[in-house]
C-alpha cells in the first residue's frame, strides 16, 4: 500500500502523479507541529478541517494547544488525456466518424467533472463537448471521456458565439447541462448575500444569468432534445418564474417540454439529493420516464461498507488514507458494488480512499455520537459552536439509510459527513460512490478539488434515469403544443373577463391595487361596490374622498372601513406613493396582501393559494393540491401558468376560476374555460372524487 506522502514515480495506469511548484491549496503531505505554524493556520487548516472555515479557526486561537491538528496536504493528481479525445481542427471530423455510425451525439454544458455526462453514456449517447471554466474539472472530464473538453465562459457572448458555430458543425442531438446552482439554492444565497454585504460580490450576482447562455445556445444549436438540471429552489425560491420563463422559450422553438421535481435515492442513488429537472424535445411530446418503483433502494452499508477501514489512529500516519490502497476482498458483492467495481484496471485496487485528518478534540466527539446524536448533545466542553443555531453541525451517517446530499461544501469540510462507523469524515471515494460515480473513475487535482468537484456534480445514475426519458420514439410529434394553445386560450379569457371583473386583473393603478389588496374583495361584487371601487381604479395615490366614497358605498362591510385604516395616514404623504415597494413598506402589506397588490400591477408571480392549486392539479390530473402545495403542487401550477407576458392575467384569471367555477365539491365544468383541456372534466364521474 502507498504511503499518503509517497511520490509516484511515472505514469502507471494511464495516470501520473506529480507535485508542482507553487500549489498553494494543497501540496505534498506534511505534519508540521502547532509550535512552528503560522497565525494563519493556528487552532486548524481554517478552510480545510473546521466547519466554519477560517472564521472559526480565527475565533479559537486562544486555544490553539487544544484544537490543533496536524497539517495534511495531498498530492496533486494530474491525469492523462482520454486516448481518443479530439481538437477543435478535428472536431467535426470526429463528430462525422461517430454518426455515421450510428452515435447520437451530445453536449454538456457546465460539465463538471462529468457526472451528467457519464449519465448520458450510460443512456446510450456520445458526449461530444463538455464545457466548463474549472480547469482541475475539465481535467477530469478530459481523461474520463473521448470527445472535446472546452475550457469556455458561458457568459461571455464573445466566447459563447464561438462554441456555437463550432457545435454547428456538427450533428448534436442533445444538449445536457446545469447552470451554477449555488445563487439558486438556500445555501448559496446566503453565502452570496454575506458576499454583497462585505462588497466582495455584486448585489446582481451575474451567475443568475447564466441559464439565459445555456438556452441561447439550445435556441442557436436546435437539438432533437434539451436537458436542463438544477437544485429545487432554482424554481421554489422564485415562484418557478425562471423555469417558467425557460419552458415558454422552448415551446415558443416548438419544443415540447416537461417538467419535475425528482429525489435520487429514487433511482438507486443512496442519498436524499432533490433535483429540478426541465425535459425538452422536438421530435414527439412523450417523456418515457423509468418506473420509480421498479429502482433498487441502495443504502450506505450496501454503497460503500465494502471499501478499506482506515486505521482508527489519528496519529497513524494512513488514518487519512492513501490514493492506493487493496480493496476489501469478497465473495459475493451486492450489485450496487458489483456496479462499482466494473471497469477496474486493478480488481484488488481502490483508488484515492483518503480523507482529512480529525482534530483531536472532534475525535471524541465523534466517538460519542451515532446517526441520532445532534450537537446539542455533544457535552458542552467539546463544543466550538452555539448549539442552538448550529445544530446541524456534525452528522454521523446512518448504515441503514441514504446519505444526506452531498454538496460542494464536503471541499471545505465534512463533518455533515461523518462516517457510520468509524470515527472520520468520508473519503473521496467514499463520497464519489455516494454519488454513484465508479471506481474507476478518477478526480484530477489535489483531495479538495476532488470533493468538489464530487459534490457538484449530478450523480450519474440520476443523470441515466433523467435522460433515457428522451430516448427517440417511434410516435410522431403532435402538429401544435396543447400548452401553448391553453395559455392563449386562457390569456384571451382573462383579458375579457378584466374588462368586468377589473379590481381582479392586473389592470389597475397604484393606489387601485393598494385598496384591493387591504380590501380583499373576492369574487363577484354587486354592481354599486364596483362602481365605487372605480374612483381610484387608474389612481397614483389614495385621496381621503377616494377613501370616504368607498366607505359609504351601499352595502359596503364593516370590514372595508377596518381595513381602511390602514391607509388613512398616507392620503397626505407623497413620497410614499413613488414606486410599488415604497407602499409595500409604508401599507407593512402581509405576504398574501402584497402578493395581490404585485400581482394587480402586472408582475409576473405565481400564487400558491388552495384554488390556484386544485385547478392546477385537475387540469395536470395531479394529486398535489392537498398533500405538497410546495413541490408537485406547484410544478402543477407552473405548467397551467406558464411564462411570457401574459402570465399575470393568467394566473389572476386561474384564480377566478378556483373560486368560481373548479369549487372543492360540485365543480362547474360546464362552464369552465379549461373544460377543452382539463383531463378532471373528462372523468363523468369526478364529482364523486370529492
Amino acid at each position: 500500500m502507498d504511503s499518503p506522502n509517497a511520490v509516484s514515480s511515472g505514469p502507471a495506469h494511464g495516470y501520473s502523479q506529480s507535485f508542482p511548484e507553487g500549489d498553494t491549496s494543497e501540496g505534498p503531505a506534511l505534519l508540521v507541529p502547532i509550535r512552528e505554524r503560522s497565525a494563519d493556520r493556528l487552532a486548524c487548516s481554517g478552510k480545510e478541517c473546521c466547519p466554519g472555515g477560517e472564521k472559526s479557526a480565527v475565533s479559537r486561537r486562544s486555544q490553539v494547544s487544544f484544537y490543533g491538528v496536524k497539517l495534511h496536504r495531498s498530492d496533486v493528481l494530474q491525469l492523462s488525456e482520454h486516448p481518443e479525445a479530439c481538437t477543435e481542427e478535428t472536431f467535426a471530423a470526429w463528430c462525422e466518424t461517430r454518426t455515421s455510425s450510428g452515435a447520437r451525439l451530445a453536449v454538456d454544458l457546465f460539465s463538471g467533472a462529468g457526472g451528467l455526462s457519464l449519465g448520458l453514456e450510460k443512456a446510450g449517447w456520445t458526449v461530444a463537448t463538455s464545457v466548463d471554466s474549472d480547469p482541475r474539472a475539465l481535467q477530469t472530464h478530459r481523461a474520463n471521456f473521448p470527445g472535446l473538453a472546452l475550457n469556455v465562459d458561458l457568459g461571455d457572448q464573445e466566447e459563447r458565439e464561438q462554441l456555437i458555430s463550432l457545435l454547428r458543425t456538427a450533428n448534436i442531438d442533445l444538449v445536457a447541462g446545469g447552470p451554477p446552482c449555488q445563487p439558486f439554492s438556500r445555501a448559496g444565497r446566503s453565502k452570496i448575500r454575506s458576499l454583497v454585504e462585505q462588497g466582495a460580490r455584486d448585489v446582481n450576482d451575474e451567475r443568475r444569468q447564466l441559464w439565459k447562455a445555456f438556452l441561447d445556445v439550445v435556441i442557436k444549436v436546435r437539438p432533437r432534445a434539451v436537458l436542463m438540471e438544477n437544485v429545487p429552489d432554482m424554481a421554489l425560491g422564485d415562484d418557478f418564474s425562471v423555469v417558467r420563463q425557460i419552458v415558454h422559450d422552448l415551446e415558443s422553438e416548438n419544443y415540447f417540454t416537461d417538467v419535475r421535481l425528482v429525489d435520487a435515492w429514487k433511482y438507486g442513488v443512496p442519498q436524499h439529493r432533490k433535483r429540478l429537472i426541465v425535459l425538452a424535445r422536438l421530435d414527439s411530446d412523450r417523456f418515457s420516464w423509468p418506473n420509480e418503483n421498479s429502482m433498487p433502494n441502495v443504502y450506505l452499508r450496501e454503497a460503500i461498507s465494502d471499501l478499506p477501514a482506515l486505521p482508527e489512529d489519528p496519529e497513524d500516519e494512513l488514518a487519512v488514507g492513501a490514493r492506493r490502497m487493496s480493496y476489501t476482498p469478497l465473495e459475493d458483492p451486492p450489485p450496487f458494488v458489483r456496479l462499482m467495481r466494473k471497469e477496474v484496471s486493478e480488481v484488488d485496487i481502490i483508488h484515492d480512499h483518503m480523507t482529512r485528518p480529525v482534530r483531536p478534540d472532534d475525535f471524541e466527539t465523534f466517538k460519542l455520537m451515532d446517526h441520532r446524536t445532534l450537537y446539542s448533545d455533544i457535552p458542552e466542553e467539546l463544543r466550538r459552536y452555539d448549539a442552538e443555531n448550529y445544530d446541524d453541525k456534525y452528522k454521523r451517517l446512518d448504515w441503514n439509510n441514504y446519505s444526506r446530499s452531498v454538496t460542494a461544501h464536503i471541499a471545505k469540510d465534512g463533518y455533515w459527513y461523518i462516517h457510520p462507523e468509524q470515527h472520520r469524515t468520508l473519503t473521496v471515494r467514499e463520497a464519489a460512490r455516494v454519488q454513484t460515480f465508479p471506481d474507476h473513475f478518477r478526480f484530477a487535482g489535489t483531495r479538495s478539488d476532488a470533493f468538489r468537484q464530487i459534490g457538484n456534480a449530478v450523480p450519474p445514475l440520476l443523470g441515466k434515469a433523467v435522460a433515457c426519458a428522451l430516448a427517440p420514439s417511434d410516435r410522431p410529434a403532435p402538429s401544435r403544443n396543447t400548452w401553448l394553445d391553453l395559455h392563449a386560450a386562457l390569456a384571451r379569457w382573462g383579458s375579457e373577463r378584466g374588462k368586468k371583473q377589473w379590481f381582479l386583473y392586473p389592470t389597475v393603478g397604484r393606489a387601485a391595487a393598494a385598496v384591493i389588496a387591504l380590501l380583499r374583495p373576492g369574487q363577484g361584487l354587486p354592481g354599486q361596490l364596483i362602481e365605487n371601487l372605480e374612483v381610484v381604479r387608474n389612481e397614483p395615490k389614495v385621496l381621503k374622498h377616494h377613501l370616504r366614497a368607498i366607505r359609504e358605498a351601499p352595502g359596503a362591510p364593516k370590514k372595508w372601513t377596518d381595513r381602511l385604516e390602514r391607509i388613512d395616514g398616507l392620503t397626505s404623504k407623497r413620497n410614499v406613493w413613488k414606486t410599488d415597494d415604497e407602499i409595500v413598506e409604508a401599507l407593512n402589506l402581509k405576504t398574501s396582501e402584497e402578493e395581490t397588490f404585485r400581482l394587480l400591477r402586472g408582475e409576473n408571480i405565481m400564487l400558491t393559494g388552495q384554488a390556484s392549486l386544485r385547478v392546477a392539479m385537475r387540469v395536470v390530473r395531479g394529486v398535489t393540491d392537498m398533500r405538497n402545495r410546495l413541490t408537485d403542487g406547484r410544478v402543477n401550477l407552473a405548467r397551467l401558468l406558464g411564462g411570457g407576458d401574459d402570465a399575470p392575467v393568467r394566473m389572476a384569471a386561474i384564480r377566478e376560476i378556483g373560486n368560481t367555477n373548479c369549487l372543492p365539491n360540485e365543480p362547474l365544468c360546464i362552464t369552465c374555460p379549461l373544460k377543452q383541456w382539463c383531463r378532471f372534466a373528462e372523468n363523468e364521474d369526478h364529482q364523486r372524487l370529492y
